[in-house]
């Protein structure tokens, strides 16, 4: 008689590592003789590969987190490491994206992709930049000026070139804010697909409720400044998301809650 339990295929966990550790953030800015005290003892993990929403008011201090993990701010108090080196400055290994478009207009869609190439041979240059062009959907305007495109497919272009230079991490600050619902709805779709084949460490910076529970692997609930960290939500939902569902609306109006608004919106 076979013994089944043998046929069984032991479950091998795969095993979790700390891309980014923020320990003791404190951000005071001083300003004609004033102190503001903007983040307030920030303790936070982010795994690698990773797909993290910073979630807060508008002003709270989200931008200025992640300006601190980028390495663009230098914290009053605290450290930030990634891979266990101390964060003292901008790296080129983790890009940001910042809110405003950052697309050079005098450069065409190959051209800005190819910005951070230059040190490529012309060869892999040229095979990167078709890659990225495909992924990101932009086939057939290669030779197109970003005052040609639309909203959509300006950002399309943006993450192509954060992409391009292969970072380990990508730092993205409201990048979809400007854009109308629908190509919001689209953009978000796009990111994730993209998130999936790539599968970078992802910070995101957001107010949108709905958009932190679509996209995130984790949604950091942030308080009103000084930012403090009120409450790290897991999103225990597989891609794609039904934004119908039984757990997604939980997961999002618990997000509410947290917020204090609750059957105010």
């Amino acid at each position: 008689m076979i013994n089944r339990m043998q046929l069984s295929t032991p479950v091998v966990e795969k095993a979790v590592t700390t891309k980014l550790r923020a320990r003791g953030i404190n951000m005071v800015f001083e300003r004609d003789g004033k102190s503001t005290d903007v983040l307030e003892n920030i303790d936070l993990d982010v795994n690698e590969g990773e797909f993290v929403c910073l979630l807060g008011p508008s002003g709270c201090g989200k931008s200025t987190l992640l300006n601190v993990a980028a390495g663009f701010l230098t914290p009053s108090s605290g450290v930030v490491t990634i891979d266990n080196e101390p964060v003292t400055g901008p790296d080129p290994r983790r890009i940001f994206v910042f809110q405003e478009r950052g697309v050079f207009p005098w450069l065409t869609v190959e051209g800005n992709i190819a910005f951070g190439l230059y040190k490529l041979p012309a060869a892999e240059q040229r095979e990167r930049i078709a890659h990225y062009v495909k992924l990101v959907g932009l086939q057939g305007f290669e030779k197109a000026y970003p005052g040609e495109l639309s909203g959509g497919m300006k950002q399309r272009l943006e993450v192509a070139r954060a992409l391009a230079v292969k970072p380990d991490m990508l730092f993205l600050d409201e990048p979809f804010g400007a854009l109308d619902s629908i190509t919001r709805l689209i953009m978000r779709g796009e990111l994730l697909r993209i998130w999936e084949a790539e599968k970078k460490t992802i910070v995101f910076v957001t107010h949108d409720i709905e958009e932190s529970v679509q996209l995130a692997d984790r949604v950091v609930v942030m308080s009103a400044r000084p930012a403090r960290i009120q409450r790290i939500v897991d999103i225990d939902i597989p891609h794609p998301r039904d934004i119908s569902s039984r757990r997604y609306l939980e997961l999002r109006d618990g997000i509410f809650e947290e917020i204090g608004l609750a059957h105010k919106v």
